[in-house]
């Protein structure tokens, strides 16, 4: 993919997101504990649930490892993403206890990351149908070496696989809502979806959004941060930022389908508006402008960290070490370095 953006580019972006930052404020903490390499908001322990309402019969849960949206319906009740497996059992319950259905009628993927799927292994088992986009479901049907947690997943058991996806839209009936399913290309992984509950304005943006911490960029399972895809693109935050591929891209995406009350939930951390996403996007932006610069001046990964590309951001939003390693690496595949 071309990236437009020459070094004058990557100035006026860094200083205009410097500034964005600044006057919004990020949602900005490290994180709390880790359970599987995952991060978990702060102050909470996974198996500590808690309900927060988002829209009538729309509940954020909280404390799964995951945040996990459960939505009421005709038939039952609706999850998108289903926490780590040990806390699976539990988290069902609630999820039916705070929707007043008698089972899970639906269970949506995502991603494939461990904290996002626990719930499959037991729903899968019922018979519950799992939606995902189908990178998804191939990920989870072999073993994936993850280098950046030094620790190699198994396949999932079948059933614990998506029994149905998309590769690009897919939209759901459920009572007066309507979920429109999308794909996010190559961001977190090569398989993130978004999920739009239409009525409500509720959007589960699954693991290309963190609400309190720097994001995974998986590249090992196709995720990067992203380039300039075209000189000009949307302005965000009186930014105008080039329409971008990658994880920047999926943030495009997700902000073009909000408006100003608009309930956007991330992976993890407090639940976001489509000016905080727009304040991350020129962000991102800027830093991936930073990291190609770097990368055609021929630096490696060592000298990346030293160089500390997110300094600005750093207080609001924790340690970079593992998000600028894994941002920086995951443009290795994508980017040609300048002649």
């Amino acid at each position: 993919m071309k990236d437009w953006l020459d070094r004058r580019e990557v100035v006026r972006l860094a200083g205009a997101a410097g500034l964005a930052a600044g006057l919004t404020g990020l949602a900005g903490c490290a994180g709390g504990p880790e359970v599987d390499g995952f991060k978990l908001p702060p102050g909470k322990t996974a198996g500590e649930f808690e309900a927060t309402e988002l829209a009538p019969g729309v509940k954020l849960i909280s404390g799964a490892g995951s945040n996990v949206l459960a939505v009421a319906g005709p038939e039952g009740a609706v999850m998108i993403d289903g926490g780590l497996v040990q806390h699976a059992s539990g988290l069902i319950q609630r999820v039916q206890a705070e929707t007043g259905s008698r089972k899970v009628a639906r269970l949506i993927n995502t991603h494939w990351h461990p904290e996002a799927t626990g719930a499959n292994d037991l729903l899968g088992a019922k018979g519950t149908p799992i939606l995902a986009h189908e990178n998804t479901r191939l990920w989870m049907g072999t073993e994936i070496t993850s280098g950046w947690q030094d620790k190699v997943y198994p396949p999932r058991q079948a059933k614990a696989r998506p029994t149905e996806t998309f590769y690009t839209t897919r939209d759901i009936a459920l009572g007066a809502e309507i979920l429109q399913c999308g794909y996010l290309l190559q961001a977190h992984t090569d398989g993130d979806i978004y999920v739009r509950l239409a009525k409500a304005n509720v959007i589960a943006a699954g693991g290309v959004l963190s609400g309190n911490s720097w994001p995974i960029i998986d590249w090992q399972t196709g995720g990067w941060i992203g380039a300039a895809a075209s000189r000009s693109g949307p302005t965000f935050n009186n930014v105008e930022v080039p329409t971008y591929g990658g994880m920047v891209g999926a943030l495009q995406t997700l902000a073009s389908l909000a408006d100003d009350n608009t309930r956007i939930v991330p992976a993890d951390g407090p639940v976001l508006t489509k000016a905080d996403v727009e304040t991350q996007i020129v962000m991102y932006a800027a830093i991936a402008a930073r990291l190609r610069d770097m990368m055609n001046k021929g630096l490696g990964t060592d000298e990346v960290l030293a160089a500390a590309a997110t300094r600005e951001f750093d207080a609001r939003m924790g340690d970079p070490e593992l998000f600028l390693t894994l941002a920086f690496e995951s443009l290795w595949g994508h980017v040609t370095p300048d002649a």
